[in-house]
């Protein structure tokens, strides 16, 4: 077959000229023994005309027979005539009957054929006619012509995806990735397809992408898909921006802001509305937005380095500030001991420092007076609310001098001395009876205790591994005669001296 454009000789079986890209159209030769019938039936009917055409000639060169020379002519007798008349009659009307008959045969096979071309025409322009050529020549391997056959296909019938999913396959086989992409591609975008074709779709167009490492499509395919299972499904491609636990705006409290990703991978954020990279903080526990105006900006970038969009937000957060502790007692220099008092704020917890530290909620708590040490002190105290506010610092200073009075030292002795002559203790070294550790006793305070003053010495007891606990007993001894007590309490709940 040539072509029609350029004359180019085209291959049996292919529908468009190599040379000139003209498309071929494809016209369906009769079955032979269709054209068998009819050549025979056009010679039948030729030779009976032909055998006509003779006896007409025949009988018109036919001489009238003459009258003999020197006879009287003889008159025809008139029945023998109309004998020879009926007869060539017959002839002809038998004649005219024949060729009526081969007439109407080769009218029938005539329609009988014309029938079946119509037919074969109809059935090699379908749909699954073409689909099948297009499966027969890509057994061949011939990918190209297949996809041809599926274009022509697809032009009759758009709503069958496995047009296109066959075209993508071919296109993949022969290593043209982006030809199948984009017939996938279609299948998505045609909207027309039912959720089974449209998720095989992702899924091949996702393998492809996978394959060459292009993460930053896959990405941009999901964040564009309409069909929120699909994306769970691929969601591990994705890199959407962080999401924030708490919407930008005015909050009268603390706020504990917690960031999160639709996938593993790493949160960067910024403090300070400047755009965060791979460089910045990264995100590992909620951030706590106190007193003030906070600009938190936040990048995701996935495990596969897809970056998301980095969003920021704006909190402003107002909480009302708790007032100074209220300590009663003025720093000063004091001769006896005193009660240090701080009055409670609602809603607040106090805590104090006697290291020059800032006071945290870390701090030791404050719980009720507290006894004043001997020598200078210095004091800080602060109120801490219940959303974490802290107020200012209260400081004391306290300068505690008592006079003509034993040392802190001898009064740690003179209790051990008391405590071994009551058989509290075995000896000196605080080794007592039924147990292997040692007990041991330090200063603590100075307490006032109706008219006295005491030194207030606290028990700590050593298993022997080197590890010192307090116990729950507090020793007393008056500063200015070494008397050895107990501290306990009296029917009004206030500080006693128990004798020992």
């Amino acid at each position: 077959m040539k072509c029609q454009n350029c004359g180019n000789e085209i291959e049996e079986g292919h529908l468009i000229c190599e040379v000139c890209g003209n498309e071929i159209q494809i016209v369906p030769d009769f079955e032979p023994e269709l054209e068998n019938s009819i050549t025979e039936a056009l010679s039948t009917l030729a030779a009976l005309q032909e055998e006509e055409a003779k006896e007409e000639q025949t009988t018109a060169k036919e001489p009238e027979p003459a009258a003999a020379k020197g006879h009287v002519r003889k008159e025809i007798e008139p029945v023998e005539a109309d004998d020879e008349y009926d007869e060539e009659e017959e002839k002809q009307i038998s004649m005219r009957s024949r060729q009526v008959g081969v007439l109407i045969a080769f009218g029938i096979m005539l329609f009988i054929g014309l029938l079946f071309w119509v037919f074969y025409s109809y059935h090699v322009q379908t749909v699954s006619y073409q689909v099948d050529k297009a499966k027969e020549y890509a057994a061949r391997g011939d990918y190209r012509q297949a996809i041809v056959f599926l274009d022509n296909a697809y032009e009759k019938d758009d709503t069958q995806a496995q047009i296109l999913f066959l075209k993508a396959d071919y296109f993949y086989l022969m290593s043209d990735n982006e030809s199948a992409l984009q017939a996938l591609k279609q299948i998505i975008d045609m909207e027309i397809y039912p959720y089974e074709d449209v998720e095989e779709a992702y899924d091949k167009m996702i393998a492809i992408y996978t394959k060459e490492e292009r993460y930053e499509e896959i990405n941009d395919l999901l964040l564009t898909c309409k069909e929120d299972a699909i994306v769970n499904m691929f969601q591990s491609y994705m890199a959407k921006e962080p999401e924030f636990s708490y919407v930008e705006g005015d909050y009268a409290e603390v706020i504990p802001l917690k960031l999160s990703s639709n996938t593993s991978g790493t949160i960067y954020y910024t403090t300070d509305g400047s755009v965060p990279n791979e460089n910045s903080r990264i995100y590992t526990a909620p951030l706590f937005l106190e007193n003030g105006d906070h600009t938190i900006s936040a990048l995701f970038i996935n495990d596969y380095g897809i970056r998301s969009e980095v969003v920021s937000k704006f909190y402003h957060i107002n909480l009302e500030v708790p007032g100074a502790p209220e300590v009663e007692l003025y720093s000063g220099i004091y001769t006896q001991p005193m009660m240090i008092s701080v009055n409670e704020q609602a809603g607040c917890s106090t805590f104090y420092t006697t290291d020059d530290s800032q006071p945290t909620k870390d701090s030791v708590p404050y719980s009720g007076p507290i006894p004043m040490p001997l020598g200078t002190t210095n004091f800080k105290f602060v109120n801490v609310s219940e959303d974490g506010i802290y107020s200012d610092v209260t400081m004391r200073t306290y300068t505690l001098r008592l006079r003509n009075t034993i040392t802190t030292d001898e009064a740690v002795q003179k209790l051990i001395a008391r405590l071994v002559e009551t058989h509290y203790l075995l000896n000196e070294s605080g080794k007592v009876e039924l147990q292997s550790g040692t007990f041991s006793y330090q200063f603590s305070s100075v307490l006032q205790i109706g008219d006295d003053t005491y030194f207030t010495i606290n028990e700590y007891y050593d298993d022997g591994t080197g590890l010192m606990s307090r116990t729950d007993k507090v020793f007393l001894i008056q500063v200015y005669t070494g008397a050895a007590a107990r501290l306990g309490y009296d029917e009004n709940g206030e500080f006693a001296a128990v004798p020992i």
